[in-house]
């Protein structure tokens, strides 16, 4: 019972269906469970919290991913499943909470300075709570200052940045500097993403990593997660 509910998390996961009034990409799904109601039935067994993150929700991803990756699935497809994720999460967190299960650590995620898309920056964040990460999104628009403050605050290991504007991009820098200049920048990974930015551009401003999409951003923190000890 317990493999059958969380092939079926996964199942829905891939589908994108967040309740079981959605439709799903596949036809006659509608009125099944999808994934909030799956993840109530899943406590309600008391079925392993890390079990439902890893095997109903990390795999559902890995395959949306694979999907992303090979065009049989566009960014609405990748964000409808990125919300279920999402959805799930904000179901779990309290019970994660209480188990006393150790996340893999924090990560802050912004928008630069003067830069209001935040779309790919909402799939990483929801990906990567998917995965087992802490995660503050301070929105779009951000001072470099406020990343400060908040990396002071909260002592993440990661700092992820997305720009999807050129007159932006450089805010991404601005705001390496100003950690650098406030004596945090050895203490925290940077990784940074969106359509305006590069890998070379990333080793240009010295971020310690660039995502081409959000996949690959959670990839990277994930190894560099591996390389400092989690």
């Amino acid at each position: 019972m317990t493999e059958d509910i969380l092939a079926l998390l996964k199942e829905n996961v891939i589908q994108g269906r967040v309740t079981q009034d959605d439709e799903g990409f596949d036809e006659g799904m509608a009125g099944q469970p999808g994934v909030s109601e799956l993840i109530e039935q899943a406590l309600a067994q008391g079925i392993n919290l890390e079990n439902i993150i890893k095997k109903g929700l990390t795999e559902g991803m890995n395959i949306v991913g694979q999907k992303y990756e090979a065009s049989e699935y566009y960014i609405p497809d990748m964000l409808a499943s990125a919300e279920a994720v999402g959805v799930a999460m904000e179901i779990l967190e309290p019970h994660l909470a209480q188990s006393g299960i150790k996340s893999k650590g924090k990560v802050i995620v912004a928008t630069v300075k003067g830069d209001l898309h935040d779309i790919g920056k909402n799939i990483v964040s929801m990906l990567l709570r998917g995965a087992g990460y802490i995660v503050r999104d301070l929105g779009n628009d951000i001072d470099p200052q406020v990343i400060v403050a908040a990396v002071r605050e909260d002592k993440p290991q990661f700092v992820g940045m997305s720009a999807l504007l050129t007159s932006t991009m450089m805010h991404m820098k601005d705001t390496i500097e100003a950690l650098s200049g406030s004596g945090l920048r050895d203490g925290v990974k940077v990784i940074i993403g969106g359509a305006a930015v590069s890998e070379e551009f990333a080793r240009r401003i010295g971020a310690d990593g660039y995502g081409a999409d959000a996949f690959q951003a959670v990839r990277l923190v994930e190894t560099l997660s591996t390389n400092i000890g989690g």
